[in-house]
Order: C-alpha cells, then structure tokens, then sequence
C-alpha cells in the first residue's frame, strides 16, 4: 500500500512539474537516464548479472533512432520501436556470448563487445564519427501531436516511461522475476529445483537490454542528438554509479540515482557558482570543469558511508523502526 502512494506521489509531482517552474528537457533527461538506471537494475539487482557493457544498448537504440528518423524520415513511435529492437537483438547476441561466463569475467564479456560497437560507432559513417549524429527531428507522433512542442514531447515520454518502469515492476513481483531473485541468491540451487539459469538470465539480459534501448531511443528524440559518449565504456560506469547511489535491488533506487548524478553533471557549475559568492572562495566556480572528480567522491562516499544506497538505507532504517514498535507492542500486549 505504501509503495502504491509514493508511485502514485511521483506520478503527481511528475505531472505537474512543468507547471512550477520545471525545465522540462532537464526532467526527460532525468526520465531517460532514470530508465535506463532501472534497466540496469533489474539485471544486476534482481538477478546478480553486473555488465560493464550497457551504454552500448543505450548508443545502439540512440543512433538507430537518430539516423532512421533524420534520414528516411520515420515517424517518432517508429524510430523509437526500431531503436528498441536493435537494442532487443543485440542483447540476444551479446547475451548468447555473456551467460557462459560468471562474475568478473561476465563483466569482462559485455565490456569488450561494448568497446567493439563503440569502435564501430567511431568509425561508421551514419554516425557522424566524433561529431556524432545531430539535428534529428522531432516530427510529429502517429501524424497528429507535434512533439516539437516541450511539454506535449514531456507528457509523451512521460507515459512511455512510466509504462516501462510498470513493466520492470511486474517482472520483478511475477514468477518470472521470483525465479531471477532466486538465481542471484544460489543459482546451483535453483538449478537443483529444475530451473534452467542460463535461458532465465538470458532473458533478463535481453529484456534489460531493450529496456536501456528504450531509453536510449526516446534521449535522442528529447535532445535531437546522439554522440559517441554513451556509447563509451564510462557510461557503463555511470549507470553502475546511479544504481548504488540510488540503492541497488530497489525499484526506486535506480529513480533517485539518475536523478542525483544527472542534477550533479546539469547542475555542478550553477552550484559553484553559488558556493563562490556565499564564501567568496573562486576555486568554488571551476566545480562544472570536475564532474568526474564528484561524481567518483560520491562513489566513494556511497561504497563507504551507506553501502546500501540511500533509497536502501532509508528503507533499512523503516525495517528497524517497525521492528522495535512491534516488539514494544507484543511486549506491551
């Protein structure tokens, strides 16, 4: 019941937070990264996969999207359903390869076949090379709404996004999903029960892997641009990033997440420039030139000061506080 409130809570706020004072570019931007956070998520969180390889689904379904809609002039819903789709395919590629292997060397797996495509993304010339793919169109959804508009384009992606954070949320509570949390906690039991792991994790690596094409896909259509950077391996390491500081293994997590680190790399310049006239110190203003250097302070302050992500030590917190009112209560009782 709680968690249908807060979902309900967000979903209000979200609404009408282009009617206070809310870019909403910035916030389809958070709504997009917050996607493929929880894509993320729901393989290394809900099934133990950790891929070092994810920005490649996210570039994949980006530059997919981009050129078909620029170049042949694709409607959006179907420049968006395509880039999904590559995404879709190369996860069951990358995903026959990665299974075989366990932990690092997992990572190892997804990591290089990402590194491959970001070579070919280099080197290809639909892409736009270093340049990258620019000035894609909005067009208009189904002929009829003109996304050229930023709010009509926010609702949009507003929808999309919470009907595929509804998906990851019945996954995650269906058998299905029971399976893949039984996996991550002893897989050589769930195979003693007759589970067959390898076809469950593929399977979370591919709807995972659409899910972040998904993302991907609509980022190109809000920006109109997609480059070499999220096809890069620190993307990948981003998205790790959002899903610790968030809280890995939370639906929410993931939400928070994108939203602190995307606030920190939009916001970091203004917030120097804050701190600066505040204490008159000037070092304060060069903060937007050291994004990297935050952002990797923030990892090491999650890993050491609240492991569990802030969406997951709040939740910890409530556990405890409701065990000691109900052992006061029977004691009382």
């Amino acid at each position: 019941m709680i968690k249908k409130t807060l979902y309900a809570l967000l979903l209000v706020v979200l609404v009408a937070a282009p009617f206070v004072g809310v870019y909403p570019v910035f916030v389809m931007k958070v709504l997009c990264f917050a996607l493929f956070a929880s894509a993320f998520n729901l393989l290394i969180g809900y099934t133990g996969l950790l891929s070092f390889g994810h920005a490649a689904f996210l570039a994949s379904a980006g530059y997919t999207t981009g050129y078909l809609i620029k170049t042949y002039g694709l409607t959006p819903e179907l420049g968006v359903l395509a880039g999904t789709l590559v995404a879709l395919v190369l996860g069951l590629v990358a995903g026959v390869f990665a299974i075989r292997r366990q932990g690092i060397y997992f990572a190892m797996v997804t990591l290089a076949l990402a590194q491959l495509l970001y070579f070919i993304f280099l080197q290809a010339p639909f892409t736009g090379g270093e340049d990258g793919l620019q000035g894609v169109p909005r067009g208009r959804l189904f002929g009829v709404l003109d996304l050229g508009s930023d709010l009509t384009l926010y609702y949009v992606v507003l929808v999309v996004v919470a009907l595929a954070f509804g998906l990851i949320v019945r996954i995650v509570h269906s058998p299905f999903g029971q399976v893949l949390t039984a996996i991550r906690e002893n897989e050589g039991r769930a195979i003693s029960l007759g589970y067959r792991s390898d076809a469950f994790k593929l399977l979370a690596f591919v709807l995972s892997a659409g899910l972040a094409g998904l993302a991907g896909a609509l980022k190109t259509l809000v920006l109109g641009f997609e480059t070499l950077g999220d096809g890069h391996w620190t993307m990948s390491g981003l998205v790790v990033l959002m899903t610790l500081v968030g809280g890995m293994g939370t639906l929410f997590g993931p939400l928070v997440g994108a939203l602190v680190i995307v606030a920190l790399e939009d916001r970091l310049g203004d917030i120097g420039n804050g701190l600066a006239s505040v204490t008159g110190v000037d070092a304060f203003r060069s903060l937007g030139d050291s994004v990297t250097t935050v952002t990797g302070l923030i990892f090491i302050v999650c890993v050491l000061a609240f492991r569990r992500g802030i969406v997951g030590e709040v939740v910890a917190r409530v556990r405890i506080l409701d065990s000691g009112v109900q052992g006061v209560t029977k004691e009382h009782g």
